[in-house]
């Protein structure tokens, strides 16, 4: 259950009920990630620059490694509700997440993706030379902070245990699999 409750339309001032509104205006609906953040617009349009960043990196990598390269962070981060999403997308567009065929390019966007995660001081310059062999600084910079928010989306999902969204179900990881083989994950089931 999450930490922190959700921003009701009816129940909100007439400054978040206008925020509300240009969110679904934006993107559709309101996700229980955004019903929590409208609790501080600021905030919440912080958070909302990925979608700004998607669309700059989206055109460079396509959808299908944007995406695999945010599923690469979340599991990484060990986040249910943003590894569950990126399993939705995946799965929808017609690819089983535990046999995807990665040529070179995919799996240095991925590394790169896992190590933002992990650690971001240790991105090898083997790593970083690969990388760039594929992007110009620009699409680098703009997929750092594009990976960055990502962290960020699944540090506020994690740390406030954010509820997932009824339309994830039929997508729900398991996290005693999907996060097995992650140090964090071992460090947070004993506690440490």
């Amino acid at each position: 259950m999450s930490r922190i409750s959700q921003v009701e339309y009816e129940d909100a001032s007439p400054e978040l009920q206008a925020e509300y509104n240009r969110v679904v205006e934006q993107y559709g609906s309101v996700s229980n990630m955004k019903a929590t953040l409208l609790h501080s617009p600021v905030a919440l349009r912080a958070v909302l620059e990925w979608y700004t960043l998607f669309g700059k990196v989206k055109p460079v990598l396509g959808k299908r490694l944007s995406i695999l390269f945010c599923n690469a962070i979340s599991r990484e981060n060990a986040c249910t509700l943003c590894s569950t999403y990126m399993q939705k997308e995946i799965v929808e567009s017609g690819e089983d997440p535990e046999q995807l065929q990665l040529d070179d390019r995919d799996t240095i966007i991925i590394a790169f993706g896992r190590q933002l995660a992990a650690d971001p001081n240790r991105v090898s310059g083997e790593l970083f030379d690969k990388l760039r062999g594929y992007l110009t600084e620009t699409q680098i910079v703009e997929l750092t902070v594009f990976g960055a928010l990502m962290i960020v989306n699944n540090i506020f999902n994690s740390a406030l245990q954010i509820d997932q969204d009824e339309a994830l179900s039929a997508y729900t990881i398991d996290p005693d699999i999907v996060f097995a083989g992650s140090s964090r994950f071992q460090h947070d089931k004993e506690g440490l």
